[in-house]
Protein backbone atom coordinates (compact mmCIF):
# COMPACT_ATOMS: atom_id res chain seq x y z
CA UNK A 1 0.00 0.00 0.00
CA UNK A 2 2.60 2.56 1.08
CA UNK A 3 4.91 1.80 -1.82
CA UNK A 4 2.29 3.12 -4.22
CA UNK A 5 2.09 6.57 -2.65
CA UNK A 6 3.34 9.27 -5.02
CA UNK A 7 6.54 11.17 -4.22
CA UNK A 8 6.65 14.96 -4.33
CA UNK A 9 10.18 16.19 -5.02
CA UNK A 10 10.84 19.80 -4.04
CA UNK A 11 13.18 21.10 -6.72
CA UNK A 12 12.14 24.70 -7.29
CA UNK A 13 14.91 26.52 -5.46
CA UNK A 14 17.60 28.68 -7.04
CA UNK A 15 20.47 26.45 -5.81
CA UNK A 16 22.62 29.48 -5.02
CA UNK A 17 25.10 27.42 -2.95
CA UNK A 18 26.06 25.39 -6.03
CA UNK A 19 26.91 28.33 -8.22
CA UNK A 20 28.51 28.62 -10.73
CA UNK A 21 27.36 25.06 -11.66
CA UNK A 22 23.68 26.00 -11.33
CA UNK A 23 23.79 29.27 -13.26
CA UNK A 24 22.80 27.44 -16.45
CA UNK A 25 21.28 24.17 -15.22
CA UNK A 26 18.87 23.29 -12.38
CA UNK A 27 20.11 21.28 -9.41
CA UNK A 28 18.42 18.06 -10.58
CA UNK A 29 20.65 18.09 -13.69
CA UNK A 30 23.92 18.65 -11.84
CA UNK A 31 26.29 15.87 -12.84
CA UNK A 32 27.08 13.25 -10.18
CA UNK A 33 29.14 10.17 -11.03
CA UNK A 34 28.82 10.83 -14.75
CA UNK A 35 25.11 11.58 -15.08
CA UNK A 36 22.45 13.99 -13.82
CA UNK A 37 21.65 13.69 -10.12
CA UNK A 38 17.97 13.08 -10.87
CA UNK A 39 18.86 9.85 -12.71
CA UNK A 40 20.36 8.50 -9.47
CA UNK A 41 17.35 9.68 -7.50
CA UNK A 42 14.91 7.96 -9.90
CA UNK A 43 16.79 4.65 -9.64
CA UNK A 44 16.90 4.82 -5.86
CA UNK A 45 13.15 5.48 -5.60
CA UNK A 46 12.31 2.85 -8.20
CA UNK A 47 14.31 0.23 -6.27
CA UNK A 48 11.94 0.89 -3.38
CA UNK A 49 8.82 0.54 -5.53
CA UNK A 50 8.16 4.27 -5.82
CA UNK A 51 7.34 4.99 -9.44
CA UNK A 52 5.01 8.02 -9.44
CA UNK A 53 7.03 11.22 -9.07
CA UNK A 54 5.63 14.74 -8.98
CA UNK A 55 8.35 17.34 -9.48
CA UNK A 56 7.77 20.76 -7.94
CA UNK A 57 10.01 22.80 -10.22
CA UNK A 58 10.68 26.42 -10.93
CA UNK A 59 14.06 27.82 -11.90
CA UNK A 60 15.19 26.25 -15.22
CA UNK A 61 12.65 23.46 -14.70
CA UNK A 62 11.91 23.25 -18.43
CA UNK A 63 15.30 21.59 -18.86
CA UNK A 64 14.18 18.74 -16.61
CA UNK A 65 11.00 18.29 -18.66
CA UNK A 66 13.06 18.19 -21.87
CA UNK A 67 15.43 15.59 -20.43
CA UNK A 68 13.00 13.25 -18.63
CA UNK A 69 9.57 13.91 -20.12
CA UNK A 70 6.82 11.75 -18.64
CA UNK A 71 9.35 9.25 -17.24
CA UNK A 72 8.25 6.37 -19.47
CA UNK A 73 11.83 5.77 -20.66
CA UNK A 74 12.73 5.17 -17.00
CA UNK A 75 9.73 2.99 -16.19
CA UNK A 76 8.23 5.66 -13.93
CA UNK A 77 5.50 8.27 -14.20
CA UNK A 78 6.71 11.85 -13.86
CA UNK A 79 4.39 14.82 -13.53
CA UNK A 80 5.42 18.45 -13.15
CA UNK A 81 4.08 21.28 -11.02
CA UNK A 82 5.62 24.64 -11.91
CA UNK A 83 6.03 27.36 -9.30
CA UNK A 84 4.72 30.08 -11.56
CA UNK A 85 5.85 33.70 -11.68
CA UNK A 86 6.88 33.83 -8.00
CA UNK A 87 8.42 31.36 -5.61
CA UNK A 88 5.83 29.96 -3.21
CA UNK A 89 8.23 28.36 -0.73
CA UNK A 90 8.45 24.64 0.04
CA UNK A 91 4.93 24.42 1.48
CA UNK A 92 3.39 26.61 -1.20
CA UNK A 93 4.92 24.47 -3.93
CA UNK A 94 3.41 21.34 -2.35
CA UNK A 95 0.00 22.98 -2.01
CA UNK A 96 0.08 23.89 -5.71
CA UNK A 97 0.87 20.25 -6.53
CA UNK A 98 -1.89 18.71 -4.36
CA UNK A 99 -4.22 17.97 -7.30
CA UNK A 100 -1.51 15.67 -8.71
CA UNK A 101 -0.59 14.11 -5.35
CA UNK A 102 -3.91 12.88 -4.03
CA UNK A 103 -4.71 12.04 -0.41
CA UNK A 104 -1.28 10.92 0.87
CA UNK A 105 2.26 11.27 -0.44
CA UNK A 106 5.97 11.25 0.34
CA UNK A 107 7.96 14.50 0.20
CA UNK A 108 11.69 14.81 -0.34
CA UNK A 109 14.09 17.44 -1.56
CA UNK A 110 15.57 17.62 -5.03
CA UNK A 111 19.11 17.58 -3.64
CA UNK A 112 18.71 14.65 -1.21
CA UNK A 113 19.98 11.11 -1.72
CA UNK A 114 18.37 9.06 1.04
CA UNK A 115 19.25 5.33 1.06
CA UNK A 116 16.46 4.24 3.44
CA UNK A 117 13.55 1.81 3.61
CA UNK A 118 10.84 4.02 2.09
CA UNK A 119 8.19 1.33 2.48
CA UNK A 120 8.80 1.09 6.23
CA UNK A 121 8.50 4.87 6.52
CA UNK A 122 5.25 4.88 4.53
CA UNK A 123 3.77 2.03 6.58
CA UNK A 124 4.69 3.79 9.84
CA UNK A 125 2.90 6.89 8.61
CA UNK A 126 -0.25 5.04 7.51
CA UNK A 127 -0.45 3.12 10.79
CA UNK A 128 0.08 6.29 12.84
CA UNK A 129 -3.21 7.77 11.67
CA UNK A 130 -1.68 11.25 11.79
CA UNK A 131 -1.56 14.03 9.23
CA UNK A 132 2.21 14.03 8.84
CA UNK A 133 5.38 12.07 9.53
CA UNK A 134 8.93 13.34 9.79
CA UNK A 135 11.98 11.12 9.54
CA UNK A 136 14.65 12.11 12.06
CA UNK A 137 18.32 11.27 12.44
CA UNK A 138 20.38 11.20 15.64
CA UNK A 139 22.60 13.97 14.44
CA UNK A 140 24.17 15.23 17.69
CA UNK A 141 25.19 18.38 15.81
CA UNK A 142 27.42 16.53 13.33
CA UNK A 143 26.10 17.43 9.87
CA UNK A 144 23.95 20.44 10.59
CA UNK A 145 22.30 22.08 13.57
CA UNK A 146 19.97 19.71 15.44
CA UNK A 147 16.37 20.96 15.45
CA UNK A 148 14.24 18.09 16.84
CA UNK A 149 13.49 16.83 20.36
CA UNK A 150 12.78 13.13 19.81
CA UNK A 151 12.21 10.87 22.80
CA UNK A 152 10.22 7.69 23.35
CA UNK A 153 9.60 7.36 19.62
CA UNK A 154 7.82 10.72 19.51
CA UNK A 155 8.72 14.15 18.17
CA UNK A 156 8.26 16.44 21.19
CA UNK A 157 9.46 19.66 19.58
CA UNK A 158 10.42 20.65 16.04
CA UNK A 159 11.62 24.20 15.60
CA UNK A 160 14.26 25.47 13.20
CA UNK A 161 14.29 28.94 14.76
CA UNK A 162 14.30 28.32 18.50
CA UNK A 163 16.83 25.68 19.44
CA UNK A 164 16.81 23.89 22.80
CA UNK A 165 19.55 21.84 24.53
CA UNK A 166 17.32 18.74 24.29
CA UNK A 167 17.48 18.82 20.47
CA UNK A 168 19.77 15.99 19.43
CA UNK A 169 18.05 14.95 16.21
CA UNK A 170 17.63 16.60 12.84
CA UNK A 171 14.93 16.53 10.17
CA UNK A 172 16.28 13.83 7.85
CA UNK A 173 14.59 15.22 4.75
CA UNK A 174 11.93 12.62 3.99
CA UNK A 175 8.35 13.31 5.04
CA UNK A 176 4.93 11.79 4.43
CA UNK A 177 1.74 13.84 4.54
CA UNK A 178 -1.96 13.70 4.01
CA UNK A 179 -3.37 16.50 1.87
CA UNK A 180 -5.45 17.49 4.92
CA UNK A 181 -2.22 18.61 6.65
CA UNK A 182 -2.35 21.70 4.42
CA UNK A 183 -6.07 22.40 4.82
CA UNK A 184 -5.57 25.55 6.90
CA UNK A 185 -2.87 27.05 4.66
CA UNK A 186 -3.49 29.93 2.26
CA UNK A 187 -3.48 29.14 -1.48
CA UNK A 188 -1.20 30.92 -3.97
CA UNK A 189 0.85 32.31 -1.10
CA UNK A 190 4.33 31.73 0.31
CA UNK A 191 4.18 28.83 2.79
CA UNK A 192 7.20 27.25 4.49
CA UNK A 193 6.93 23.47 4.91
CA UNK A 194 8.89 23.70 8.18
CA UNK A 195 6.20 26.00 9.61
CA UNK A 196 3.51 23.46 8.64
CA UNK A 197 5.51 20.69 10.34
CA UNK A 198 6.01 22.78 13.49
CA UNK A 199 2.27 23.41 13.62
CA UNK A 200 1.46 19.71 13.12
CA UNK A 201 3.88 18.85 15.93
CA UNK A 202 2.17 21.29 18.31
CA UNK A 203 -1.17 19.67 17.48
CA UNK A 204 0.14 16.14 18.08
CA UNK A 205 -0.27 15.34 14.39
CA UNK A 206 3.39 14.74 13.44
CA UNK A 207 4.62 11.16 13.77
CA UNK A 208 8.36 10.54 14.04
CA UNK A 209 10.40 7.77 12.41
CA UNK A 210 14.07 7.47 13.34
CA UNK A 211 16.54 6.65 10.58
CA UNK A 212 19.91 5.11 11.49
CA UNK A 213 21.66 5.66 8.13
CA UNK A 214 23.08 9.09 7.50
CA UNK A 215 21.81 11.28 4.68
CA UNK A 216 23.59 12.49 1.56
CA UNK A 217 22.94 15.69 -0.37
CA UNK A 218 24.22 17.72 -3.27
CA UNK A 219 23.10 21.06 -1.85
CA UNK A 220 26.72 22.07 -1.27
CA UNK A 221 29.97 21.54 -3.18
CA UNK A 222 31.27 19.34 -0.34
CA UNK A 223 28.16 17.17 -0.35
CA UNK A 224 28.29 16.88 -4.13
CA UNK A 225 31.92 15.71 -4.10
CA UNK A 226 31.24 13.19 -1.34
CA UNK A 227 28.21 11.62 -3.05
CA UNK A 228 30.00 11.60 -6.41
CA UNK A 229 32.87 9.58 -4.90
CA UNK A 230 30.51 7.19 -3.10
CA UNK A 231 28.40 6.47 -6.19
CA UNK A 232 31.50 6.00 -8.36
CA UNK A 233 32.92 3.51 -5.85
CA UNK A 234 29.67 1.52 -5.67
CA UNK A 235 29.23 2.60 -2.06
CA UNK A 236 25.52 1.77 -1.99
CA UNK A 237 24.01 -1.70 -2.27
CA UNK A 238 27.39 -3.29 -2.74
CA UNK A 239 27.96 -2.09 -6.29
CA UNK A 240 27.50 0.66 -8.82
CA UNK A 241 23.98 1.92 -9.55
CA UNK A 242 22.37 -0.46 -12.06
CA UNK A 243 21.29 1.10 -15.35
Amino acid sequence: MSSHLPVAILAGGLATRLRPITEKIPKLLVEVAGEPFFSHQIRLLKRHGLDHLVLCVGYLGEQVVERYGDGSAWGVKIEYSFDGPRLLGTGGALIAALPKLGDAFYVLYGDSYLPVDYRAVGNHFLHSGRLGLMTVYGNEGRYDTSNVEFTGGEIRVYDKRHRTPAMRHIDYGLGVFRAAAFAGCPRDAVVDLAAVQTDLCRRGQLAGHEIKERFYEIGSHEGLQELDALLRSGGFNGGPNPA
